[in-house]
């Protein structure tokens, strides 16, 4: 994974990262916090795991999760909008989805929403279809947003 490589160019751009996790358990926050010298542009993660949690602390809306589910774009979008807000960070990543092995809200295992606000300029959300073993898919969302954050922060700052 590109960790050191995504903390160093925030660190160059003089911006900090959050993120708000569900499928990923904490994961993302963990790899980024592996690298040495992550304090300096990485501030926190919730993880949000629960809809009850999502709702209180990611301020994902009832309407959103009655109407597109927690596993959707809609609600990758309102974690990474509202983590950018709560967590205070130029940049926030979000992420939902069904790890597996069974299906979750008729969605399949592997179907995963990623969530990027920056800067409060631009948000985007990516679906994935992610194959493996449940942990195979937490991982490869963690390295998929890595590379998400790292194409996009290209043309910011």
């Amino acid at each position: 994974m590109r960790n050191a490589e995504l903390i160093h160019k925030l660190e160059r751009k003089g911006l900090t990262l959050g993120s708000v996790e569900s499928i990923t358990g904490g994961l993302f926050a963990a790899t980024i916090c592996a690298v040495p010298g992550a304090s300096n542009v990485f501030k926190g993660a919730l993880v949000t795991y629960s809809n009850e949690l999502k709702k209180n602390l990611a301020q994902v809306s009832n309407e959103t999760i009655e109407k597109h589910g927690v596993i959707s774009g809609q609600c990758a979008r309102d974690m990474a909008v509202n983590g950018l807000q709560n967590l205070g960070v130029e940049v926030c990543v979000s992420f939902t989805g069904n790890a597996g092995p069974t299906m979750m809200e008729d969605k399949p295992a592997g179907l995963v929403y990623i969530g990027l606000s920056i800067l409060n300029k631009m948000t985007i959300v990516q679906k994935y279809r992610f194959v493996g073993e449940r942990n195979q898919v937490r991982e490869l969302a963690v390295a998929a947003a890595i590379e998400l954050v790292l194409d996009h922060l290209v043309d910011t700052k």
